[in-house]
């Protein structure tokens, strides 16, 4: 089952780093940040979670959580995780399932050949449930501001003086 824009986000379980669960309604009550990336210790994956790392304080004061998630299994998100010194936790979807669930899997080519890759997409999933915004194939600098003014936008927090 596709997601949609305005509707619940389907049935899901995964776990992430630390032995977290995470399903479709284990965080129902506070926002959700989802966000895809291709691969733990890739240049632009790893200023992607360094962004989310040095904004988290604000995601959560704004009554968010956030995930990274990717295909790479929990031994490299652990030290991912580690080296960064990231606060939350990393889902490791080595099954696809969320990336399928998602659509964030993509046809892509590298060096001449046809791969399949992740797409780097953002879900942000609201209070009930349902996802409020998505953010696709979009450049590294600048994202998390929008994903964290998105997040603000939802609980008219105001920004810092």
């Amino acid at each position: 089952m596709a997601i949609v824009v305005h509707k619940p986000i389907p049935e899901f379980e995964s776990f992430a780093t630390n032995g977290v669960r995470i399903t479709n309604s284990s965080h129902l009550g506070q926002a959700l940040v989802l966000y895809f990336y291709p691969k733990d210790n890739t240049p632009g994956c790893t200023t992607e979670a360094m962004h989310f790392r040095d904004k988290y304080p604000e995601f959560v004061q704004a009554g968010a959580q956030v995930f990274g998630v990717s295909r790479d299994n929990m031994r490299s998100h652990e030290e991912f995780k580690h080296n960064l010194e990231l606060p939350f936790d990393l889902i490791a979807d080595t099954e696809e399932k969320m990336c399928h669930m998602f659509g964030v899997v993509k046809n892509k080519i590298m060096y001449g050949k046809k791969v399949k890759g992740i797409e780097r997409s953002t879900f942000l999933i609201g209070v009930d449930g349902c996802l409020i915004e998505e953010w696709r194939g979009f450049k590294v600098p600048g994202h998390v501001d929008d994903v964290l003014q998105a997040v603000k936008d939802l609980r008219n927090v105001p920004e810092p003086a």
